[in-house]
């Protein structure tokens, strides 16, 4: 095992840090966008988002792309609105984090369930979220049956970049079910790759297009994954070793 590098795919882009960090393992990471994401932002949603900004309104953000297109469109002033702030963790959260004070963030959550379930027993009356047009089902749901009113705002769009892929990886990155569709509507993966998910929902994806192995990550970070990853292809290069 030593002997042989270890290829990755990963389906978004990754920050530099992390693919030289598994350089020093021996594994090769290339990383491929599958998915385009587009900003979305309709002439009332700008007015929504506008007016929100002056209230202090409770916010859902279950992606990095939503908080990252809600900061572009807010007014340009010094001081972020006074949002109570229900996130996803991982990145959605260290984004949130970036603009907003940590005061802000009522609760973060691995998946949307859990963030429902708090919402509900905060007692709020009506929640804002932003999402992009792929976003799924689970939330709005779950607040409904809830009796929570919800205020849903599309800021974005997914939007799927297939292609072929001509190299025979050992593991396969997937953060997404949209990237998920995207790689599987042109290609398959061979019996001996292992997949690893972001979480429940994009492991549930994969399972619909391949019968791999799946290793799914126990909070929704990029680097976390990463790691899992590594430490999966060490781990088999110690045992063999042994």
């Amino acid at each position: 095992m030593k002997d042989k590098e270890i290829r990755i795919l990963s389906t978004r882009p990754l920050d530099s840090a992390l693919i030289e960090k598994a350089a020093f393992q021996h594994i090769r990471i290339d990383a491929k966008s599958f998915i385009e994401i587009k900003k979305l932002i309709t002439s009332r949603v700008a007015e929504e988002i506008e007016q929100l900004s002056k209230i202090p309104a409770t916010v859902v953000f279950t992606s990095m792309n939503a908080v990252e297109v809600v900061v572009d469109v807010l007014p340009v002033n010094e001081v972020m609105p006074a949002w109570k702030i229900y996130c996803l963790g991982g990145a959605t959260f260290t984004l949130v984090k970036k603009y907003w004070n940590y005061e802000n963030v009522v609760f973060t959550a691995k998946n949307a369930a859990e963030l429902a379930e708090k919402i509900a027993e905060d007692k709020v009356a009506k929640v804002t979220f932003f999402c992009g047009n792929m976003r799924r089902e689970e939330l709005p749901v779950l607040l409904s049956q809830k009796n929570v009113a919800l205020n849903e705002l599309v800021v974005y769009e997914t939007i799927e970049t297939p292609s072929a892929v001509n190299v025979d990886y050992d593991a396969i990155l997937f953060f997404s079910p949209s990237a998920v569709h995207s790689f599987f509507s042109a290609n398959q993966s061979p019996a001996h790759t292992v997949l690893f998910a972001i979480g429940a929902t994009t492991a549930n994806a994969i399972k619909q297009c391949s019968s791999n192995r799946v290793i799914v990550g126990d909070f929704p970070a990029r680097d976390q994954l990463v790691d899992i990853a590594i430490n999966y292809f060490a781990g088999k290069a110690l045992a063999n070793d042994q």
